[in-house]
């Protein structure tokens, strides 16, 4: 569905026609905003035919899965961000935002409803929009509201990071490994796009794009900066992780030595037991011992005595 809106006004274009997008841009004092959620074929024709978009960068708005990058073009500019959500059961979902960025108009392609573009739309949209209406005021906006998402969903990582800490030192759990990976999958992921996110951002402020003024950089500046927080504490619940999962492997491993270490003396204690009844079950014809009336007492009280010294000297040595 398209949804165009245009200022001064602001007002709502229904139908969205190309003679109508070309009209509404070519206007000196008019600025157009036209988002389409979800795109169909029939839109990628008109944006080419009324905007004249880049066939590539059209390719890649309809694509479901695009890296965050900023491709510059003669006349406009293509940016892909990503909204984030977060379900502990169904894990991180990340949704493309594309945004194609000129002079008088911005445009928003989306394969789904975002609550931050709606609530973008419905903000610039009200009699109370903020002024004055530009590229880079639009942008920042939605950007920001995009970010504003990222740090509450950072928020509930890390309480499920230090609860899997919690649990991997209280004790064994069969399923502890699989939610180590799941959450460290999930990290990777946020990382995936937070990361390219920032490069992004580095290029607006570096490269002075003409569409945005020199005081809109504050406000990129302050975006790159969330972004470079964002990737310092991914960074730092990755190594939580990393450094809580080799903790558990290494506990783990001294809880299997002892267990080994344990079944090893017993074994060799067994071992000189079975020494003392493997001689005395020797089938030989004159063994004094068998004859004695006190020679089963005496072969019971020997492998006590040899597994009592046996078992006092590995506590002497700390091996008990």
């Amino acid at each position: 569905m398209a949804i165009a809106l245009l200022w001064p006004g602001p007002q709502r274009m229904d139908p969205v026609t190309p003679e109508l997008l070309r009209g509404a841009i070519a206007r000196a004092d008019g600025f157009l905003w036209l988002d389409l959620c979800p795109p169909e074929e029939a839109d990628r024709q008109l944006l080419q035919e009324a905007l004249g978009f880049h066939p590539l960068a059209l390719e890649d708005a309809f694509r479901a899965r695009e890296r965050p990058k900023l491709d510059v073009y003669s006349d406009h500019y293509f940016m892909v961000f990503y909204t984030v959500d977060y379900d502990p059961d169904n894990g991180l979902r990340l949704q493309p935002v594309h945004l194609f960025m000129g002079p008088r108009y911005l445009v928003t392609v989306r394969p789904q409803r975002t609550p931050e573009v709606e609530a973008a739309m419905a903000r610039w949209g009200g009699p109370e929009f903020p002024r004055p209406i530009a590229p880079g005021g639009l942008v920042y906006d939605l950007l920001d509201a995009i970010l504003d998402r990222y740090f509450p969903i950072l928020d509930r990582i890390a309480e499920e990071v230090e609860a899997i800490e919690e649990r991997l030192f209280a004790g064994s759990d069969g399923r502890l490994i699989e939610a180590v990976f799941r959450m460290r999958k999930a990290l990777l992921e946020l990382r995936r796009a937070v990361a390219p996110e920032r490069e992004v951002i580095n290029l607006l402020l570096r490269r002075e794009l003409p569409i945005f003024q020199p005081e809109d950089m504050a406000y990129f500046q302050d975006l790159y900066d969330r972004l470079v927080r964002l990737t310092e504490s991914i960074d730092l619940y990755r190594d939580m992780l990393s450094g809580a999962l080799e903790s558990y492997l290494s506990i783990q491993s001294n809880r299997l030595n002892e267990i080994v270490k344990v079944l090893t003396i017993a074994s060799i204690i067994l071992m000189a037991d079975a020494l003392i009844a493997g001689i005395y079950g020797m089938n030989f014809r004159y063994m004094p011992e068998l004859e004695w009336p006190w020679g089963y007492p005496m072969a019971l009280l020997m492998m006590v005595g040899v597994s009592a010294g046996l078992a006092l000297f590995f506590r002497r040595r700390g091996w008990l």
